[in-house]
């Protein structure tokens, strides 16, 4: 299971994850079962833009199926992820569909994301005025095979592209939707320049994205800290 790393200035992507990668909050989260033996239930995977967590599930598989635990609210604490989640949504998307870039300018989302059927290609920007990486995005594959999950903290624009068949998103929000403060940057402002996986066809976008505003024209955020 890996992501890849794209040499252009304004992207961050993560780098294969092998047995050098490096863990928050002393490494991995441990549980504990009955043997006092400590196994792994779930990695948090720092990436080059600090505030995104890539997750690694510990998955149980058999001849039955597969067992994993995708949230455990201690784990989550423990890793600096704290936050109280109170909505949860499903999007399901066929071949060459383009979300986003979404995000709500007042009450704003932190995600957990993670596919259940499929394969997208996932992205952050972050549009923290004052943060070190403003404007810079990061990108990643998820999919039902890998069984990754995304942390993407508020502060962010969140969007994906569909590159299966069909692709099922599950995530988890830290606020309510709020048509009424959500916004959306254009998918392919040159200044941001994400390199979407798109093989030389134009994404399927919805009336909205297509009319998605430039990063420099539309509302970022001023603070970098936030509660969710």
């Amino acid at each position: 299971m890996s992501t890849y790393r794209l040499d252009m200035s304004n992207a961050v992507i993560s780098g294969t994850f092998g047995r050098k990668e490096m863990a928050i909050k002393c490494g991995y989260n441990m549980l504990i079962n009955n043997s006092a033996h400590k196994e792994i239930s779930l990695k948090f995977i720092p990436t080059a833009i600090p505030d995104i967590l890539l997750l690694e599930p510990r998955v149980f598989e058999d001849e039955r199926g597969f067992f994993l635990e995708s949230y455990q609210k201690r784990n989550f604490s423990e890793a600096g992820i704290p936050f109280d989640f109170v909505q949860d949504n499903h999007s399901k998307s066929c071949q060459g569909v383009l979300r986003g870039l979404h995000y709500q300018v007042k009450q704003p989302q932190g995600k957990l994301l993670r596919v259940t059927a499929g394969e997208i290609f996932d992205v952050a920007v972050d549009i923290r005025r004052h943060s070190p990486t403003f404007g810079k995005w990061f990108g990643t594959h998820l999919s039902a095979e890998n069984k990754q999950m995304l942390w993407v903290p508020a502060g962010f624009a969140h969007g994906f592209y569909v590159t299966s068949p069909q692709g099922e998103l599950l995530y988890k929000a830290t606020d309510y939707y709020a048509p009424q403060w959500e916004r959306t940057i254009a998918w392919n402002d040159p200044a941001i320049n994400i390199q979407w996986p798109l093989h030389g066809t134009h994404p399927i976008l919805s009336s909205k994205d297509e009319a998605g505003s430039l990063l420099s024209n539309t509302e970022v955020f001023e603070d970098v800290s936030f509660p969710g």
